[in-house]
């Protein structure tokens, strides 16, 4: 039996739940309140659950890709929020480049990692 998948939506935690959700507020998410400890933040078709829960093991090994078309304006973008400005323990790195196509990281003020890339064609 083939199965239609929709969606897939991970969970994450936040060491300071307002904290983050005003980080992902300014990195472009949509919040919709699903409890007053949960959150989903969605850009476009695609998003994620945000928790008021800590476990720093769990917290310091969660990593999501976004795949972009064009990383580099993408990137621009991102540092124009200027979110490690703004936000105690935010990274966001120059581009890399790997076998498998090119990605920048952005770390969150728990220090959960987003690589951001693009497939080589």
């Amino acid at each position: 039996m083939k199965q239609h998948v929709k969606s897939i939506r991970t969970f994450i935690g936040a060491k300071n739940y307002e904290i983050s959700r005003r980080f992902y507020h300014d990195f472009g998410f949509e919040e919709i309140r699903v409890f007053p400890t949960m959150s989903y933040f969605k850009m476009g078709d695609f998003g994620f659950y945000l928790q008021d829960a800590y476990v720093k093991d769990w917290i310091e090994n969660s990593m999501i890709f976004i795949e972009v078309n064009d990383l580099e304006t993408q990137l621009k973008t991102i540092k124009s929020l200027q979110l490690d400005q703004k936000y105690e323990n935010v990274r966001v790195t120059e581009i890399s480049c790997n076998d498998w196509g090119n990605e920048f990281f952005v770390y969150d003020p728990s220090g959960i990692l987003w690589h951001i890339g693009e497939f080589s064609s």
